[in-house]
């Protein structure tokens, strides 16, 4: 089963200023997007509950330093991606 990515226009934005000022992680962020397609919960991703003001969120991770913050709607098999960043300065 797959899964759905959506790409708000806001997420869209942030990742291009991201990927501009991080070009070295391009091929890891791709291999995150695929492998959050076809299986969300893979261990690499690290899937995991946001807490406190986010903890409607979850969280996978693209390496050891930077991570993108998602709504998983498990229901629909639709995975919206809300941000990309660094561990300390998403939201």
């Amino acid at each position: 089963m797959t899964y759905t990515l959506i790409y708000p226009e806001t997420y869209i934005k942030k990742t291009k200023i991201f990927l501009r000022k991080h070009p070295d992680i391009h091929k890891q962020y791709r291999k995150t997007l695929q492998l959050l397609e076809l299986n969300p919960r893979h261990p690499s991703l690290r899937l995991h509950k946001l807490k406190g003001r986010l903890k409607h969120l979850s969280s996978v991770s693209i390496n050891m330093h930077y991570r993108i913050v998602l709504e998983f709607v498990i229901q629909d098999q639709e995975i919206i991606l809300i941000n990309i960043g660094d561990y300390g300065q998403v939201y």
